[in-house]
């Protein structure tokens, strides 16, 4: 299985001629990057194959969540497309979590993509859970038990906010990916638990997503240079 990146830059664009231009125009080469459902449902496979081109790593972040059988057969075909990342909703169970790591190894070719499994996502808080999700539980203790489902499930990681990741790394063998990351000072835009990369370092994560913090910079090469330094500056840095 290949290891997460520690940061993937979120292609938060309408076209694939967009993403592209940013990319070059900001010599941004090869840097790991996530593509969504706006990209790839607009773009489809050829985003995918055009990024691959230019040496970029992929996290194909789609959140899958529906029947087992109708999510073994896609990540069998997104599988096929050589990402290197991918995702599944864990509230869909544990039968939809493993038919995902099977469809996965039944489309790979070179090596079988990194599953991750979204926990809670960052624009949610307690109040939606309890009001409109009808789950009496508090967040942390969701993403927990989601976690250790996910891992009995042989997913091989998580997304959930900052916040959750030390509880991931406490409980699981599973690694942490985080969005949600802001500069000091930054907007939280519709995102409710976001953090700094030095949090994000500090509680575990294993890797961020940033998108608009980069893609809204003056100078967007130099913010991904500064948010992954800062990220991991503990292990350039660790007697500092």
């Amino acid at each position: 299985m290949k290891k997460l990146k520690p940061l993937y830059f979120a292609l938060d664009f309408q076209t694939g001629k967009e993403a592209l231009d940013f990319l070059d125009q900001h010599h941004l080469t090869g840097i790991p990057v996530k593509v969504g459902m706006e990209l790839f449902y607009k773009e489809g496979p050829t985003i995918i194959h055009q990024l691959k081109a230019k040496g970029h790593e992929i996290f194909l972040d789609l959140k899958l969540h529906d029947i087992p059988e109708t999510v073994r057969r896609a990540m069998r075909s997104l599988a096929s497309m050589n990402v290197d990342v991918v995702n599944i909703h864990a509230q869909g169970g544990e039968d939809m979590m493993k038919a995902a790591k099977i469809g996965l190894e039944e489309g790979a070719h070179d090596h079988v993509p990194v599953l991750l499994a979204v926990t809670v996502l960052t624009s949610s808080d307690q109040q939606m859970l309890n009001e409109q999700l009808l789950i009496d539980h508090p967040v942390a203790e969701v993403v927990k038990h989601y976690g250790v489902r996910a891992e009995k499930c042989g997913v091989d990681g998580v997304v959930c906010s900052v916040e959750e990741a030390e509880i991931i790394k406490k409980n699981t063998g599973l690694a942490a990916l985080t969005p949600g990351i802001r500069l000091a000072g930054g907007e939280h835009h519709d995102q409710k638990r976001v953090a700094t990369p030095e949090k994000a370092r500090v509680s575990g994560s294993d890797a961020m997503v940033v998108g608009r913090a980069i893609r809204d910079a003056e100078n967007p090469q130099e913010m991904y240079r500064k948010i992954k330094e800062a990220f991991q500056y503990e292990s350039i840095h660790p007697h500092s």
